[in-house]
């Protein structure tokens, strides 16, 4: 299995820590040397280790704000 390059361009914010001390976060990464998007997954507290999680486009993260937006919470 090859391996997944990463680089996180930019950390946008913390959603959420669990008691272990991993952080769910929203940050701009490039996968693989490609156009950055934007990210949320967990990441252990040093930020060597990663969760599952998911990546969406500028144009798919304007679509959730605008349906969060319109939420009743």
């Amino acid at each position: 299995m090859s391996e997944i390059k990463y680089e996180i361009i930019k950390k946008l914010g913390a959603i959420s820590k669990s008691e272990k001390g991993w952080a769910k976060e929203l940050n701009l990464i490039s996968w693989n040397d490609r156009e950055p998007k934007y990210d949320i997954r967990d990441w252990s507290p040093d930020g060597s280790q990663m969760g599952k999680g998911v990546t969406l486009s500028k144009e798919e993260l304007a679509a959730l704000k605008s349906l969060l937006g319109s939420m009743e919470i």
